[in-house]
C-alpha cells in the first residue's frame, strides 16, 4: 500500500485561508440574523457568546486535558486554568481577553444596532489595518509605500461607511455604536493574531488555550446570572434547536475549525498576510446580505466596500517582512510552570 502524500506547508495555509474565508463570511450572515432584535431572534448577543463557549469547550476543554497530561508525561509541565491550558497563565490570559472574551462580546453586540454589510466592511475589512499597526508596534515590521497606500484606502472606505452614521447620530441614529462595535472588535482579534506570531503560538494549543480561558471566566459568571435572573437573557427559555444550532456553528465552527484555521495562516502567512488572504470576506459577506437577508446595498457601503477590498488587495504588493525576534513560550522547563 502506497503512503498517503502529506500536504506541503504551502497546501496547508491555502487550505487554511479558504475555511477561515467560508466560516468568516457565514458568521457575519448568521450572527446578523440571530442578534437583529428586529428579526426575532430568540438569543442575545450575550446568549450566543455564552452558546458559542458551551460548544466550544465541549470539544476543547478534553482536547486541552489530554495535552496537558501528555505534555506531563514527557516531562513539560506547562499548563493553566486546573490543567486544562496548555500554556502558562500569563500567555493563555493574554490570547484569551482579546480572542476569545472581548471579541465575541464585541462582535455580537454590533450585530444589535448594524446591518452585516457594516459588519462585512469594517470586521474583516479593518484587520489588516489594525495588524499592520500592531505589527508595527510589537513585531518590528515597517510599513511599506504599497501597503500605506492600502491602508489609507481602507480608512477612506471605513469612512465611507461608518461616517454617515455617525452623522446620523445626531438624529437618535443607532448604527454608530454598531460600526464602533465591529471596529473595536477588529482591533481584538488583531491583537490576538499578532501575539499567536509574537508567542510562535501552535494552533490547536492557542485555540484551546484561548477557549479554555474564555469557558471559566465567562461561563460560570453568566450561568449563574441566567439562573438568578439578574440579566435579560433568553438562553434557557430558547427553543432546543436554535441553542444546539449556535452551540455548534457558533462553537465548533467559529472557534474551533476557524480557530485553527486562522492561526494555521498566521503560522506560514505571517499575521499581515493573513488578513490580506481574506480580503473576499467583505465582498461575500456583504452580497449574502444582500442575497439572504434583504439588506440594501447603499452607494456609500458599495464604495466603502470597494475602497476596502482595493485596499487590501493593494496590500499584496508589500514587501517580505523584516526579521523579528520571536517570544516562544516556554514548554517543557519546569521552573516555567505557571498552575491555578
Amino acid at each position: 500500500m502506497r503512503p498517503i502524500p502529506s500536504l506541503s506547508p504551502r497546501a496547508i495555509g491555502i487550505s487554511a485561508a479558504l475555511v477561515t474565508v467560508v466560516i468568516w463570511t457565514s458568521f457575519i450572515v448568521i450572527a446578523r440574523a440571530t442578534a437583529d432584535p428586529s428579526r426575532g431572534g430568540a438569543l442575545n448577543p450575550f446568549d450566543i457568546a455564552f452558546a458559542r463557549l458551551l460548544g466550544a469547550g465541549a470539544v476543547l476543554l478534553p482536547v486541552g486535558w489530554f495535552l496537558v497530561r501528555r505534555d506531563r508525561a514527557r516531562g513539560q509541565p506547562v499548563s493553566s486554568m486546573f490543567g486544562f491550558s496548555p500554556l502558562p497563565i500569563r500567555t493563555t490570559a493574554t490570547v484569551g481577553v482579546f480572542g476569545g472574551l472581548l471579541y465575541a462580546m464585541l462582535a455580537y453586540s454590533g450585530f444589535v444596532f448594524a446591518p452585516a454589510g457594516h459588519a462585512a466592511v469594517l470586521m474583516p475589512g479593518s484587520l489588516p489595518l489594525w495588524t499592520a499597526l500592531l505589527a508595527l508596534a510589537f513585531l518590528g515590521s515597517r510599513i511599506s509605500r504599497s501597503r500605506a497606500i492600502g491602508l489609507v484606502l481602507i480608512v477612506l472606505g471605513d469612512l465611507m461607511v461608518g461616517g454617515p452614521s455617525l452623522l446620523r447620530a445626531f438624529n437618535g441614529g443607532e448604527v454608530w455604536k454598531g460600526d464602533l462595535l465591529f471596529m473595536t472588535a477588529a482591533l481584538c482579534w488583531s491583537c490576538y493574531g499578532v501575539l499567536a506570531r509574537h508567542f510562535l503560538l501552535d494552533a490547536v494549543r492557542a485555540t484551546v488555550a484561548v477557549t479554555v480561558f474564555a469557558f471559566f471566566i465567562y461561563v460560570p459568571v453568566y450561568g449563574a446570572l441566567l439562573l438568578l435572573q439578574c440579566v435579560p437573557g433568553r438562553f434557557l427559555d430558547a427553543p432546543l434547536g436554535q441553542v444546539l444550532f449556535q452551540m455548534v456553528f457558533q462553537g465548533v465552527g467559529s472557534v474551533v475549525i476557524s480557530g485553527i484555521s486562522f492561526t494555521k495562516m498566521i503560522q506560514h502567512f505571517g499575521p499581515v498576510r493573513s488578513t490580506i488572504m481574506t480580503s473576499v470576506v467583505p465582498g461575500l459577506a456583504a452580497l449574502s446580505a444582500v442575497l439572504l437577508l434583504g439588506e440594501p446595498m447603499g452607494w456609500n457601503l458599495a464604495l466603502g466596500l470597494a475602497l476596502v477590498t482595493t485596499g487590501i488587495v493593494f496590500g499584496v504588493r508589500m514587501g517580505p517582512l523584516p526579521p523579528v525576534v520571536p517570544t516562544p513560550v516556554p514548554v517543557g522547563t519546569p521552573a516555567s510552570r505557571s498552575d491555578s
